[in-house]
Order: structure tokens, then sequence, then C-alpha cells
């Protein structure tokens, strides 16, 4: 098992995410996760699974001190007072004392980043969350984040895969010793069907898929949180560990990204940085 270090936070390298499975599913698919070597889950307040996944903790035979379990405040909970209650219902729903990494899910422009950030820091210094972070935060919020947080941010969880650069934000990242977490790392299925990532897997025994998520986590402080309900699915993306990509598959699955390779895009998201 690979580890990313940011900023204080010890991070799996591959994690299981939990976005859109149904409660029954997250459940289900979180205790096979930890059964396959799984260390690191993903949930958030705006998934509605925090129960399950609580629950698929306990049922699993890992301690939970050996599970490294993410959650996300949601937006309408930024405010001083707000958020803090919001964690202590999250807690609640986990049937957990402590969260390993908190993050503020997406930006919220209505509420004062130094606000929220002063909120999400008390959390931390109260021993509620061992770590905290951003998610969906562009190059100047990235920048802004870092500076105002009296504790040092461990992630900015956002889109990555082939398809879309993110060296921008992997740039100002790293200036800060933050780690960036990939989500939809597989780029909704579509790299299944990539000649490139294909051929590439042919000469390890892998699929396309295995390919994407080593190329992510063999760059330097990336995670990934693959997500699947199917069990065989969530098997062999964990399966990435057994082998490595040259300098120059690196580099070739790099160049497959296009200007609008970008997959989630909701209403209320920022203005996304481009790539030069």
């Amino acid at each position: 098992m690979h580890n990313v270090t940011a900023n204080g936070a010890t991070i799996p390298a591959i994690g299981f995410g939990t976005f859109e499975l149904e409660p029954k599913d997250a459940e289900a698919m979180v205790e096979h996760a930890l059964g396959v070597g799984y260390r690191h889950i993903d949930t958030a307040q705006a998934y509605n699974n925090e129960e399950a996944v609580g629950r698929a903790i306990r049922l699993s035979s890992v301690e939970r001190e050996d599970v490294f379990l993410t959650t996300k405040v949601w937006t309408d909970s930024y405010t001083d007072g707000e958020l803090q209650k919001s964690v202590q219902q999250s807690l609640n729903r986990l049937g957990t004392d402590y969260i390993d990494l908190l993050l503020l899910h997406w930006p919220n422009p209505d509420v004062s980043l130094k606000e929220t950030l002063g909120a999400l820091n008390e959390v931390q210094e109260k021993g509620l969350a061992r770590n905290i972070g951003i998610s969906n935060f562009t190059v100047p919020m990235i920048h802004e984040a870092a500076e105002l947080s009296g504790q040092p941010l461990a992630t900015n969880q956002v889109e990555y895969h082939p398809y879309l650069d993110q060296k921008p934000v992997l740039d100002a990242l790293s200036e800060h010793g933050i780690s960036l977490t990939a989500y939809c790392p597989l780029a909704r299925g579509e790299v299944f069907k990539d000649p490139t990532l294909e051929r590439i897997g042919k000469q390890y025994g892998k699929n396309a898929g295995q390919i994407a998520l080593r190329w992510l986590i063999q760059q330097d402080n990336v995670i990934a949180l693959p997500r699947s309900a199917n069990p065989d699915h969530v098997t062999s993306n964990f399966e990435v560990f057994d082998f490595e990509l040259t300098e120059e598959q690196m580099s070739e699955i790099s160049k497959l990204y296009s200007q609008d390779g970008r997959m989630i895009n909701p209403s209320f998201a920022p203005e996304w940085d481009t790539a030069a």
C-alpha cells in the first residue's frame, strides 16, 4: 500500500469513493473495499450515505484507527457555528468520534472564506478532525485558503483523470505542500474505451482503468478515489501497486487531455482554471 504525506497527514493513495452510491450499495461496497485492502474511505454530507459508510466500517474486520475516513461539509453549513454543528451531525451519522480528513466540499462565495476556515480550524483543534482540507478550489482560492487557514491544509479534492489537465492546480498545491485527491479518476468509464490506455495495459496484464489509476498515483502527491457498485471493479481498481509505468508512458498518458475534458461542472461551480 502506497501512502501520500502532506502537511502532517498520511493518506492512502487509493481510496474508495461513495459519490452517488445509494446507502445499501455504499454499505456493501465499503465493507467489500475494506476486505480487499482499501484503508481510505471517502464520503460527504451531500452523499446522504454517511450512516451506511459508518455501519460498514463497524461491520468490517478492520479497526477504526486503521481506516482513513474523509467526509465533506456542504456549502449551506459554512458559517461559524453551523459548520461545527454539521460536523457533529456527521460524526453521529458515521458513528465515530473523529474524522481523519474533513473537507469544504465546494467554494461558497456567499460566506467569507476566513470565517469558514476559522470554523474548520476550530473543529480540528477540538480533535474532531485530524486533518482538514478543501475540495473544488481553483488556483487563486488555493492560495487564499492556504494563507487564511491557521492549520495547514492536507488536500484539495478535484476532478482529475487523463482527459483533464490539472497542472496549474498541481503547481499551486505543491507551493503549499498540499496533496491533490482525484475524484472521477476513471472519467466516468471513458478510460476503458481508450486505445492508448488499453495498449499500455496489455504490457502489464492490466485494464485501461488500472493504467489510469496508476498514472495518477505515480505522480507526486496525488491520491485517487475510484468508485464502483460492482465488487469485481472495486477489487481490480485496487490492483495497481504491483507495476510501474515508464516515464515515456506517463508522458504519453499526460498528452491525452483535451480542452473540454471536464465531466463534473455543476451550475454552482467556480470559474475553473484553464491550463496554459
